[in-house]
């Protein structure tokens, strides 16, 4: 369904992302690990233009993009099929949180307003966020904005919805339950980049996960393979640094 294909991106002299290819299937849940520096949130911003890919294709379903090249019309083409979840919310400050979710839906795709309001009401609803509706993102706690932001993703109705370490900016009492959000997300069939930090979430949910280190794709498999069963050297150490060893590989 969605290809990434040979993605190169530098920031002057620093490479990035060093020949970068991904496959995700209709579907998927694919966790994207790795340290911090290794090319993760940079490849999901080129794979949304973002960032203005060095070389790389993209493909969804039957559309192919080149990332360095695509005219205006294909970026907008892809951006009507994708969703992306900001680490900061990504809100419009002077838009209360139904504003937030009809903004897209109206401008972006064109629905009708009454239509986009019943919408966001249904997503408000599903996040449980009805009765903050007409709030601005300062009168709501992080946890909350970043529940909006989820809900606008999932009112564009996307064919894959890109989360860029979505929990990383919240208090660690927040964590779960905006995780808990996604796996309802993940419940729903729609599919799923996820960049994260979050080694349970990736254990519990994820169909496919990628490690990355160094601009480059070390490893990708299920979460089993790569917890329990790492075959390359760098991915073991990852995993020892920030896991007890004995808790998911041997």
């Amino acid at each position: 369904m969605i290809e990434v294909k040979n993605v190169r991106k530098s920031f002057g002299k620093n490479e990035v992302l060093k020949d970068v290819s991904l496959t995700v299937d209709k579907g998927d849940v694919v966790v994207i690990l790795g340290p911090s520096g290794s090319g993760k949130t940079t490849l999901l911003r080129c794979m949304n233009f973002l960032e203005k890919a060095d070389e790389g294709k993209l493909v969804i379903g039957e559309q192919e993009v080149d990332l360095h090249s695509a005219s205006g019309k294909e970026k907008l083409q892809i951006r009507r099929k994708t969703a992306f979840v900001f680490q900061n919310y990504g809100l419009f400050q002077n838009k209360t949180a139904i504003q937030n979710i009809t903004e897209g839906l109206i401008t972006a795709r064109k629905v009708p307003k009454t239509e986009a309001v019943k919408k966001a009401e249904e997503v408000l609803e599903w996040v449980g966020m009805s009765d903050k509706r007409d709030y601005y993102p300062a009168k709501l706690s992080g946890g909350q904005q970043q529940r909006i932001g989820i809900a606008r993703a999932v009112a564009l109705d996307p064919d894959v919805i890109l989360f860029d370490e979505p929990t990383s900016a919240l208090d660690p009492e927040l964590v779960g339950e905006i995780l808990d959000v996604i796996k309802n997300v993940a419940q729903r069939g729609i599919t799923m980049v996820v960049v994260t930090h979050e080694m349970s979430f990736a254990q519990e949910v994820a169909s496919k996960v990628v490690f990355m280190d160094g601009g480059v794709v070390v490893e990708t498999g299920t979460p089993n393979q790569i917890f329990y069963h790492p075959k390359e050297e760098r991915t073991k150490k990852f995993l020892e640094r920030i896991i007890p060893q004995d808790q998911y590989y041997i």
